[in-house]
């Protein structure tokens, strides 16, 4: 982990795959813009609302993991949503790198917080993109739709400032506590993330757990 530029901030990897078709098609069409800053935010804007934040089909093999999975999909939740900002980011030239923090989140359904048994997210992840002269932080993974449904304040991005979740939502009530930052890493540190995973979520993980049979947005819709 390291503060200065360095070649591996632009380049693919098996998750980070920026060289994937679907992925350089994205870029390509998303990356609007004169500046690097005005392409970034237009990237930022894309991933986040065209993708739907889906924490119940949670998938850690390398394959679900990839950045270009969650344009197969067409959802995905932070860690990945993360890792397609940061791969069409290099897909468009702009040094970007995955970043992690823990948080307590406070945006979860009923069933999602008798399952997981905490509000604790590890290994939340965030996209750390370079731009004029300096590591900037960018968030995509709440789309729009759920703010509105959640009473959320959407989560802009203007290139210039970090992008991190607010402390409390429109009425006032907690949303996001960060309580570690883990920091930024060339690549998704994926075998540490299952690891902890793993030890922290135990039957959340597991292949029958009551997420992957359930449908996380009818669950918002009755809800909300």
């Amino acid at each position: 982990m390291t503060n200065q530029l360095s070649a591996l901030t632009l380049a693919p990897t098996t998750l980070l795959d920026s060289d994937h078709p679907a992925v350089m098609a994205f870029a390509h069409e998303h990356a609007q813009g004169l500046t690097d800053r005005e392409k970034a935010v237009s990237l930022y804007l894309a991933v986040r609302d065209q993708f739907r934040y889906d924490p119940y089909r949670i998938d850690l093999s390398p394959a679900g993991m990839k950045a270009s999975t969650v344009i197969t999909n067409g959802y995905g939740w932070c860690v990945p949503k993360a890792a397609l900002m940061v791969a069409v980011c290099r897909a468009a030239g702009l040094h970007a790198r995955p970043g992690y923090a823990d948080v307590r989140n406070h945006l979860s359904t009923e069933r999602m917080r008798q399952t997981m048994k905490t509000d604790l997210f590890i290994w939340h992840g965030y996209a750390d993109i370079w731009l004029d002269g300096q590591w900037v932080k960018a968030t995509p993974a709440f789309n729009i739709e759920l703010c509105d449904k959640f009473g959320l304040l959407p989560l802009e991005f203007d290139g210039s400032n970090d992008s991190i979740y607010h402390p409390f939502d429109k009425s006032g009530h907690r949303h996001m506590e960060y309580v570690n930052q883990r920091g930024a890493f060339d690549d998704m540190p994926l075998e540490q993330i299952v690891h902890d995973f793993d030890a922290l979520y135990g039957a959340w993980m597991g292949g029958d757990n009551a997420l992957r049979q359930a449908n996380f947005q009818q669950d918002v819709d009755q809800e909300t």
